[in-house]
């Protein structure tokens, strides 16, 4: 752990992966993600300064994550965590890691990330106006597994 904030530098593709998304989009995903108070999701993390969160993913060499915004830390980087239940300034834990190796499902997320999607969309939009209220960008998303990025074309999706 780093001496003067607490934090501790892991290494990234040997037990997970992270997904780092806008904070509006993440936050939202995770209330579809995490419905039910007793049933934890995976450890979610939350930069403050950057505006960033991150979800946890299972070391899949194969995850490709793809759109304006969206960062897919893997193999060869590291990232820095505070310790749970503790705030270190700019970094704290939404979900801290269960000790279980719990993390999200790809495909669950992809789909969380879909219905925050819709409702920032609905959210930014009156219907009477033309303005909008977020400052989270559009940008196009795709995640596909490696094996499907070939000759098929991957999966795009919308997200503002």
């Amino acid at each position: 752990m780093g001496p003067r904030n607490g934090h501790a530098l892991l290494e990234a593709r040997r037990y997970w992966n992270v997904l780092s998304v806008p904070e509006e989009l993440g936050l939202l995903a995770l209330n579809v993600l995490w419905p039910d108070p007793l049933r934890t999701p995976g450890p979610v993390l939350r930069h403050n300064k950057a505006r960033q969160v991150g979800f946890f993913l299972p070391p899949e060499p194969d995850q490709q994550w793809i759109g304006a915004g969206i960062r897919h830390v893997g193999k060869g980087s590291w990232i820095p965590v505070p310790p749970p239940y503790r705030d270190t300034g700019h970094l704290e834990w939404i979900i801290p890691p269960d000790g279980n190796g719990t993390l999200h499902s790809p495909d669950r997320l992809e789909a969380a990330l879909h219905t925050a999607t819709s409702t920032l969309t609905h959210l930014q939009t009156d219907p009477q106006e033309t303005t909008t209220r977020s400052t989270t960008p559009c940008s196009t998303i795709t995640y596909a597994p490696t094996e499907q990025l070939g000759t098929a074309r991957p999966r795009e999706r919308r997200y503002t």
